[in-house]
């Protein structure tokens, strides 16, 4: 079982308790009709799956139901570390 460090109740906690909600740090588009349908796919559906070190969004689904980031590795599921929402990527 993976522990996951939630840093706004500054608890570690089971995995269980969160929910995985995909790759951190995208940037909504400005003005998404603007984009063309291949941009608009690119968007919503490309993300990075790397091998190792990745920056990932989570939520504390039956704790405080806010999202953080976290970096983890992915070949071990280890955490590196976990920061708030809106702190600059580590």
């Amino acid at each position: 079982m993976m522990l996951i460090r939630c840093p706004y109740c500054e608890q570690e906690l089971p995995e269980v308790e969160f929910a995985y909600a995909g790759e951190a740090h995208i940037a909504r588009p400005e003005d998404p009709s603007a984009l063309s349908d291949q941009e608009w796919e690119k968007y919503l559906f490309i993300r990075n799956n790397p091998r190792g070190r990745h920056h990932e969004r989570w939520r504390h689904s039956f704790g405080c139901g806010r999202f953080f980031n976290a970096v983890r590795d992915t070949v071990t599921d280890k955490f590196e570390t976990t920061y708030k929402a809106g702190e600059p990527r580590k």
